[in-house]
């Protein structure tokens, strides 16, 4: 006889309905505490984020990295995300953010391409975090050694043609090697690095009216910083 047809049947079916649902109830997001108080978990000043970032590449630095289980807070995150900080950082595979910031998943919103050089898609996407997701601080990340601008700054003074879609990246760089070379500076490829970031900085301020006004208002902090591959220090700038 089926389940269906037997009141104890449909007892046993409400039993564990209601046990799913409890369980279920026990992973979900808890969205209520910040919701009743309107606030995300990510409406932080952009100081605070930055600290949260200094602290956590401290940690990296000392091979003190939180232990994290990852599958505690995947249905959580699955509701939304609420990250501290936007990154934008050279593609390097030496330099992964969520790993020298000491971050889990869901803390950081990163963009990444060689040379750390903001493009429209970048822009675009740092808008999206801005205006959708709350973030109160962007961060611009160079690294020393950096291929590609080194790649720029031996275009500028051979002026050799490269092949592919590379003169558009050395282009993009070239105005922060024009600048380091101004500086008449002992390292050259170091300055270039440097002022790579600066560049990058400037530019999410310039080129993006929606991220530009969040920053005069204050609601989004600027910060740069170039990665020692040797150390694991970000120097800020």
């Amino acid at each position: 006889m089926c389940d269906r047809c037997t009141g104890s049947g449909l007892s046993r079916r409400m039993l564990l309905a209601n046990t799913g649902a409890l369980m279920a109830a026990s992973v979900l997001p808890p969205r209520a505490a910040w919701a009743e108080n309107d606030a995300a978990p990510n409406a932080i000043p952009p100081s605070q984020a930055l600290a949260r970032l200094t602290e956590g590449n401290a940690r990296y630095m000392e091979d003190s990295l939180k232990e994290r289980d990852y599958s505690v807070g995947r249905a959580a995150r699955a509701e939304g995300q609420h990250p501290v900080a936007g990154i934008l950082s050279c593609a390097d595979s030496r330099v992964p953010p969520e790993i020298i910031f000491d971050q889990g998943p869901g803390d950081l919103f990163v963009s990444r391409d060689a040379g750390n050089v903001v493009s429209n898609y970048g822009l675009a996407s740092f808008e999206f975090a801005v205006t959708s997701l709350g973030i109160p601080l962007i961060v611009v990340v160079g690294h020393t050694g950096c291929g590609a601008v080194a790649t720029a700054l031996g275009a500028s003074t051979s002026r050799k043609d490269l092949p592919g879609h590379l003169p558009e990246l050395v282009k993009a760089i070239e105005p922060a090697v024009i600048t380091a070379h101004g500086r008449h500076p002992g390292d050259f490829l170091a300055a270039s690095i440097e002022e790579n970031v600066r560049l990058g900085m400037k530019r999410l301020k310039t080129q993006s009216k929606i991220i530009g006004d969040a920053v005069t208002s204050g609601k989004v902090g600027i910060a740069g910083g170039v990665y020692d591959l040797e150390t694991g220090a970000v120097n800020w700038i």
